[in-house]
């Protein structure tokens, strides 16, 4: 028996949607790129909206130009969440430009994380790949320095049936930087 799902304006049936080879499975949005501790190298309240990335940032990382990110300010109390998309930035810039309303929650020196997502049925999320790339933004912004890649992971999703395995556990996982290690060990205290 079809059982009625309300899409737009239409009622279309699950024996319809099989015809068209559209599943019916639930989806989850699934993290599959991020940029960790990045600075911010200039916002720009004038400009029509979106985040300017350094492309070699984004090749590393997955996350593909005018896709959706969710951005977020570390440096803030009010920690800012937002998002917007993205627009590709020079190579090796190490740019990372907030641009229009989003501008007003970063400035120029602020460190961020941008988190890409992808809508993913629920079967296919064991085994799916999240790429983390750690850039140096606690060392400010330095002439041809800024926003380097110093460690890229990638991260295999564990099936239900493999949590519990130590290695799909990453509670307390650390940077491989002892300099960083050492700052959040101090903010412990």
């Amino acid at each position: 028996m079809d059982h009625p799902v309300m899409t737009d304006d239409t009622v279309v049936t699950f024996g319809l949607l099989k015809q068209l080879h559209i599943s019916p499975e639930p989806t989850r949005e699934y993290c599959y790129g991020k940029i960790h501790r990045c600075v911010v190298t200039q916002a720009d309240p004038d400009y029509l909206g979106s985040i300017t990335i350094d492309a070699g940032l984004l090749r590393a990382s997955g996350i593909l130009p005018h896709t959706k990110v969710e951005v977020v300010n570390i440096s803030r109390k009010d920690s800012a969440r937002i998002m917007t998309y993205v627009i590709e930035g020079p190579e090796n810039s190490g740019v990372i430009c907030l641009n229009g309303a989003a501008a007003h929650h970063f400035t120029r020196g602020d460190l961020a994380i941008i988190m890409a997502y992808e809508r993913v049925p629920v079967s296919q999320i064991p085994h799916r790949q999240h790429r983390a790339i750690r850039v140096n933004g606690e060392e400010g912004i330095v002439e041809g320095n800024t926003n380097k890649i110093v460690e890229n992971k990638v991260h295999t999703t564990p099936s239900l049936s493999e949590l519990g395995e130590p290695e799909n556990n990453r509670f307390g996982e650390k940077y491989s930087d002892p300099e960083h290690q050492a700052e959040v060990v101090a903010l412990k205290r």
